[in-house]
């Protein structure tokens, strides 16, 4: 008889997923520019360390936030105090208008309606917990965030349906693909409870469409079924078109039913760049939702003092209008700088619009097009190239040969080194081909010379008693 339990002895944590093997062999190996010059570039992991400078500038002005101070007395003794699993009262008033002010202040959220909770782990868990019973299915449009085979299913018990998208339209959500999910889970015997989908997409970079969005609140009020939103990409969107919250396109619509099976996940990780500090939340319109997602954030709490210090910083209206703006521009610029950088050696990239990362096509790079064939490469790029980017097969992309990288975690000098690694690769690789296609060409040209003589000669005979 096991000591441990079931939970603690299966392996459905996705840990042994090519996504986060990945990052096991960059921490084996960390690139430094001193240290290890010769070490692996993570290219793996969404991190905003572009606009730090701005925090730590605000933090300079505003000691009494960072010393735990009001009005120049120490309130240490009040934050370290126990607090109740509701939260601040300022920070969550503050959370919200910052919600509202990426979304172009075009929606606004009300606070009774937030729950906060440690990251959109975190988030997106206590969701499931909420709305699925274990065995039930929630249906995601592929390609999709790696972490969601362990956030959504290991300890909930609930199953992900593939909804399959492709290359041809932009990898966009169709209906015939939505209905093709909700079909296959059927027949798994797997009820569906929802659909959930990240807007700005992870890993695509882009935001979802107007037409994807009415599309899936048709398909979930026909089904009468969740959909969750994760839209902790919101304030990295960069270009045209603008990003819309799923908030925004409920507003024109009616039914009330509709309203309250909606949710968002949101979280200042990538926006504000503060993943270490984890705060994450949920917003729904459902009141029982809300006060069972509540209940339940008891097993992963904000600190008070992490919520103290962040309401202060965004409530500063001046700060989070040049914050938002100044990031987004230098998000653009990064973004920029990774794609001609692609260009010059050959690959291309989805067209994005946001995200700290892109979706990179290398299907011209495959020695055939086939998974096994995707994994090979990628393992030359992070063992021989020595930059870690995330296969598309750990997206559950339904074509080899696309992967995502990571652009916003690291200076511009250390981009410029990995566009340098890469375009070694890439030139290495073409002359490889090269030499096989000349030597291809030799061996059919010999083979052609050598049919030809040998027809020549076997005319001959033929001939021959004629002659004589």
């Amino acid at each position: 008889m096991s000591l441990l339990s079931t939970k603690a002895a299966c392996n459905t944590h996705g840990q042994d997923s090519s996504y986060f093997l990945g990052w096991e062999e960059y921490e084996k190996n960390p690139y430094d520019e001193i240290r290890n010059p010769k070490g692996i570039i993570q290219m793996g992991l969404a991190e905003n360390q572009l606009s730090f400078d701005l925090l730590e500038s605000w933090l300079a002005k505003n000691p009494d936030a960072a010393g735990f101070k009001r009005d120049g007395q120490s309130i240490f003794r009040e934050l370290a105090l126990f607090q109740d699993y509701h939260g601040l009262p300022a920070f969550k008033k503050a959370m919200v208008d910052f919600m509202s002010e990426i979304r172009g202040n075009k929606v606004t959220f009300d606070p009774n309606h937030l729950v906060l909770t440690a990251g959109a782990t975190s988030a997106n868990e206590t969701l499931m917990f909420c709305l699925a019973e274990p065995g039930d299915a929630f249906l995601l449009p592929t390609p999709y965030y790696p972490g969601f085979d362990r956030d959504l299913k290991w300890r909930t018990g609930v199953e992900i349906v593939p909804i399959q998208c492709t290359s041809s339209n932009g990898f966009q959500i169709t209906e015939d693909a939505l209905e093709k999910a909700y079909q296959d889970a059927q027949c798994r015997n797997l009820r569906v409870k929802g659909v959930l989908i990240t807007n700005p997409s992870n890993p695509l970079g882009t935001t979802t469409t107007l037409n994807e969005m009415n599309l899936l609140l048709n398909f979930i009020e026909e089904k009468e079924i969740h959909l969750i939103s994760d839209e902790i990409y919101s304030g990295t969107v960069f270009n045209n078109p603008g990003f819309v919250s799923v908030m925004e396109v409920l507003k024109d619509r009616k039914n009330d039913q509709v309203r309250e099976r909606v949710h968002v996940v949101y979280s200042l990780s990538k926006d504000l760049g503060l993943p270490g500090f984890r705060i994450g939340a949920i917003y729904s319109n459902d009141e029982m939702v809300v006060a069972a997602a509540t209940k339940m954030s008891s097993f992963g709490l904000v600190s008070s003092q992490t919520q103290y210090l962040l309401s202060a910083m965004l409530s500063d209206k001046k700060f989070t209008k040049k914050y938002i703006s100044e990031n987004q521009k230098r998000l653009k610029k990064r973004h920029e700088k990774l794609v001609v950088g692609l260009q010059k050696n050959g690959i291309s990239c989805l067209k994005s619009n946001a995200g700290l990362f892109c979706w990179v096509d290398m299907r011209h790079l495959l020695k055939s097009n086939t998974f096994e064939a995707e994994i090979d490469l990628w393992k030359k790029i992070v063992y021989d190239v020595k930059l870690n980017i995330s296969p598309g097969s750990s997206c559950h992309c339904t074509e080899p040969g696309w992967f995502r990288v990571c652009f916003a975690n690291m200076s511009e000098d250390t981009l410029e080194l990995a566009m340098q690694r890469l375009k070694a690769f890439v030139t290495e690789f073409n002359r490889s081909n090269n030499n096989s296609l000349s030597v291809s060409t030799k061996n059919s040209r010999r083979k052609s010379i050598t049919k030809w003589v040998f027809r020549l000669s076997f005319d001959g005979t033929e001939r021959e008693p004629e002659q004589r």
